[in-house]
């Protein structure tokens, strides 16, 4: 898939328009939580997660959504009890094992993004090979941010762009914002039509801060374990009765203002 530049989708969908995001982006938060309500081991609500992550993925396509890109482990969760991040790291592996398959076989295209550095060896080759098995996909997109953080992506960037200046390949002048996208984990997709939080927190959690810059944000009250299509619906719902602007404004209050 050719690289995407970081400005708003084109064609993205607009108020009134019928169509859906093209691209959704999701927080999978309230794990944690879920599992203490019951009663359970923190460990069986990440588990549970990945259930509602299969269920989000096979609704996506179902709905009009192209990309998904969905936050599985932050650059900020190391500091988390050794246990926990033990469990975080099996996660990809208890995915992909278990449904690698069926997004091979359904067109998904998989890509992990964020640091590879930290992360075992034998994780690195199961997404590479997750990768791998699904590179010719074009029917839908599935990125999981994974050991990622929005500003640790942003420093990586910056420094991908200083390496090129150095090495007499670009100069300083040649940075724009188009250009700087390009240096991103997300190059190879449009940025985010709209942001989703379940759990009912309110906040991005240093997600695509480069890329959420025009995106509309939705906050729903129910921890994600719970997740399913419905949800998901609901969430749509809502931005279709958003009037993107883009920073202008309309052309009906261009006329009223006089």
């Amino acid at each position: 898939m050719a690289a995407q530049e970081n400005t708003p989708s084109a064609g993205a969908p607009q108020k009134g328009e019928g169509a859906q995001p093209l691209h959704v982006a999701v927080v999978m938060d309230g794990n944690g939580r879920w599992a203490k309500r019951r009663s359970l081991p923190r460990t069986l609500g990440h588990r549970a997660g990945v259930d509602a992550l299969k269920r989000t993925v096979e609704a996506a396509p179902k709905l009009g959504v192209r990309w998904l890109t969905v936050f599985g482990f932050s650059t900020e969760n190391w500091s988390r009890p050794a246990t926990e991040v033990a469990e975080l790291m099996a996660l990809p592996k208890r995915y992909f094992e278990t449904d690698i398959v069926r997004l091979e076989r359904e067109g998904v295209r998989v890509r992990v993004i964020g640091r590879r550095q930290g992360l075992s060896a034998e994780l690195v080759k199961i997404i590479e090979d997750a990768e791998a098995r699904t590179a010719h996909n074009d029917r839908f997109f599935l990125n999981v941010a994974f050991n990622y953080g929005g500003q640790a992506d942003i420093a990586d960037a910056a420094r991908r762009f200083a390496q090129e200046v150095a090495a007499g390949r670009a100069a300083p002048e040649d940075l724009t914002e188009v250009a700087f996208g390009r240096y991103l984990a997300t190059a190879e997709s449009p940025p985010p039509d709209l942001i989703i939080r379940p759990s009912g927190e309110q906040r991005l959690s240093n997600f695509l801060l480069w890329e959420a810059a025009y995106s509309e944000l939705v906050f729903q009250d129910v921890l994600w374990p719970d997740y399913g299509e419905e949800h998901l619906r609901a969430a749509l719902a809502a931005f279709a009765a958003r009037d993107r602007r883009y920073g202008a404004i309309a052309t009906d209050d261009v006329l009223a203002a006089g």
